[in-house]
């Protein structure tokens, strides 16, 4: 596996299962804090807002950045939420129908206290992922918090007591740090011939290199084929959606704007692990041994037609460890009809629906996936047990689409409050 701190990248996909570190530039913007409603005790929730960036953004252009060592809460703490958006250099919230969030993801990483500033120089064993606990093979979907456009109407908030136990210095390796990267990919769509076909990434609206399926590997480091249609593959770093002739349109810097409010770890809390599935999940064995194949993304054929009838992505994945369902909601795309993840007795454990926007103003732009749904069952009242096959069915109006994606996060926790 390449180092996930090297400095040589291909592509955001080939990020998401290697972690291909680049440059940061962080500002730490507005810390406050705030009180939690449980009173048993009394939580102290502290909430400090952070902006990540800043880079430069023109009329089609594609953005696919990596930054390493982001601001975060220190110590041993509980995270309680995440939450992220767009914004420009004064500030303001910049709306999907400009600039569109593909997605942002907050990965963990412990890198060696001694590790050299030089790439060059850096050894595999400097720096590795923690993961979260979901099924996906290797670094495929290895982080804790991420959306995409329905960031903004999507809530990341854990009720108490339970919180995303993080900084515990027990589960630190002697020498190493805790750390966190953020990845992100951002498409400006104005001026787009087609937008929609933009946000995609569908490979026939992009101005790729002549080279580009000589030179471009998929998720298994395989040479890219031309049925690839579209995807993470055809919005690399700094390439261009096909524009109008004669559009002009400003540039302008673009940065993540991130929320975290957190909590210090004491008795009281409760930790939940947190686990993303993938719809796309191939799962096979080997003898005794439970092999995992996600790719991530998919895409959803030309039906000629399709009809009322959604176009259904599903996949049936054994869990190692279960426990009780604090929190569900699933990363998905606009056209979206919803995700539902079901027990293996058939109970229906979450549904995430979308919501689409209906206005101009940046979180309800019309037509735009400004949300989904999250499930917040009675803490105890939803168990997925050890060994427990779970079946996840992502749903997307039947219609072609490429880059699809159907993630579902749930936090589990292994106890209860007394």
């Amino acid at each position: 596996m390449i180092n996930p701190l090297s400095s040589s990248h291909m592509v955001n996909m080939e990020f998401i299962s290697n972690a291909m570190i680049l440059s940061f530039s962080i500002l730490l913007l507005l810390p406050s804090a705030s009180y939690s409603l449980y009173q048993k005790p009394e939580n102290h929730i502290k909430t400090a807002i952070f902006v990540i960036g800043s880079f430069e953004m023109g009329p089609g252009s594609i953005a696919t950045k990596t930054f390493e060592n982001i601001k975060f809460p220190k110590g041993h703490v509980g995270i309680k939420s995440f939450d992220a958006e767009l914004v420009d250099q004064e500030g303001n919230s910049i709306p999907s129908y400009e600039t569109y969030l593909h997605h942002w993801f907050a990965i963990k990483y412990h890198q060696n206290i001694t590790m050299s500033p030089n790439p060059k120089l850096r050894r595999p064993e400097d720096a590795f992922f923690q993961r979260n606990e979901g099924t996906c093979n290797g670094g495929i979907l290895p982080h804790y918090w991420g959306f995409g456009v329905e960031s903004r109407g999507t809530t990341s908030k854990i009720p108490d007591p339970f919180g995303i136990e993080q900084g515990n210095p027990t589960k630190i390796k002697n020498g190493y740090e805790e750390k966190w990267l953020l990845n992100i990919m951002v498409i400006d769509t104005r001026g787009a011939q087609d937008k929609k076909a933009c946000t995609q990434c569908r490979c026939d609206q992009m101005n790729l290199p002549k080279d580009f399926y000589n030179v471009t590997r998929d998720i298994h480091n395989q040479k890219l084929t031309t049925n690839y249609k579209g995807g993470l593959f055809c919005c690399q770093d700094n390439l261009q959606c096909k524009q109008i002739e004669g559009f002009q349109g400003s540039r302008r810097m673009v940065s993540l704007r991130y929320k975290i409010s957190w909590v210090d770890w004491n008795i009281y809390q409760i930790p939940v692990k947190v686990y993303i599935l993938d719809s796309t999940d191939k799962v096979r064995s080997n003898g005794s041994k439970i092999l995992h194949d996600c790719l991530a993304e998919y895409t959803i054929p030309a039906t000629g037609g399709g009809g009322d009838s959604p176009h259904v992505q599903k996949a049936n994945i054994p869990m190692e460890k279960g426990g009780y369902l604090i929190y569900g909601t699933a990363h998905m795309h606009s056209g979206v009809v919803n995700a539902t993840l079901y027990g293996q007795d058939g109970r229906t454990l979450c549904t995430s629906t979308p919501k689409y926007g209906t206005g101009k103003e940046a979180g309800n732009e019309k037509g735009y996936l400004i949300g989904m749904s999250v499930c917040y069952p009675q803490p105890g009242s939803i168990k997925i047990h050890d060994g427990e096959i779970l079946t996840l069915e992502s749903r997307y109006k039947n219609e072609f689409r490429t880059g699809a994606m159907g993630h579902f996060y749930i936090y589990l926790a292994e106890e209860l409050p007394q």
